[in-house]
């Protein structure tokens, strides 16, 4: 079946994110931006994955469970994985390899962590967006050891895409996929035969996509999703 998706959303527990990214309010306007399909990919944190997994049930929407995660070179990649527990037991290895740098809100934002009732919970305190003490190998290592999907993040677009940040896309790491900012040129890399994956990275709500990109997914789940990315 064909599944309307936006997989990459970040939440108000990203700094960057606006305080108006709440699980309700993400799954909200994804719902009447008509989408399927959400993955909130919050940078090196998955603790609000409960929050918005309860409403995304509630709304009849589908959660991909994922973060974003910053590597030692300063370039973004994108895992996903098949549950919310198995992506926040990652998280919380991840949390380890995170530099125990205390975020600043007035000069980074805040970064929250909520309820299914968008009620603010706890706040965490290291900053967030700050680089892993693990290369990019290393991070795509860790994903499979966790059973993830590993999809270097908008690859061809900011100073945080593999492109610009190593100068090209390392060759003898496997990908289930590529993030690719179709306005923008890919160089150096032959999209033929890659599972591309095309999404907001949403840090506000108006940037959640609107009904465009779609997956050929077995059924409406998260699970069949996951496998509809790693079968390509």
């Amino acid at each position: 079946m064909k599944l309307y998706a936006d997989l990459h959303i970040h939440s108000c527990l990203s700094p960057c994110g606006d305080e108006l990214m709440t699980p309700n309010n993400i799954v909200g306007m994804a719902y009447l931006k008509g989408l399927d399909v959400i993955a909130v990919c919050d940078h090196n944190c998955a603790r609000n994955l409960p929050a918005v997994r309860e409403a995304a049930q509630a709304m009849g929407l589908v959660l991909l469970p994922g973060m974003e995660l910053t590597t030692r070179e300063e370039a973004h990649m994108l895992c996903y994985f098949e549950d919310v527990e198995t992506c926040l037991a990652f998280s919380e290895r991840i949390y380890a390899y995170l530099p125990d740098i205390p975020n600043r809100p007035r000069y980074f934002g805040e970064q929250l962590v909520m309820n299914g009732q968008d009620e603010i919970i706890a706040s965490e305190e290291r900053l967030l967006i700050s680089a892993l003490d693990l290369s990019f190998e290393a991070c795509a290592g860790l994903i499979r050891e966790h059973g993830g999907l590993c999809v270097p993040a908008h690859i061809n677009r900011g100073t945080n895409g593999v492109l610009n940040a190593l100068g090209f896309l390392p060759k003898d790491i496997r990908y289930d996929a590529l993030e690719v900012c179709r306005q923008l040129p890919v160089p150096g890399v032959d999209l033929a035969g890659w599972r591309v994956l095309e999404s907001s990275d949403a840090h506000r709500l108006e940037d959640i996509s609107e009904r465009g990109f779609t997956l050929e997914a077995g059924e409406k789940s998260a699970r069949a999703v996951f496998a509809a990315i790693r079968a390509h």
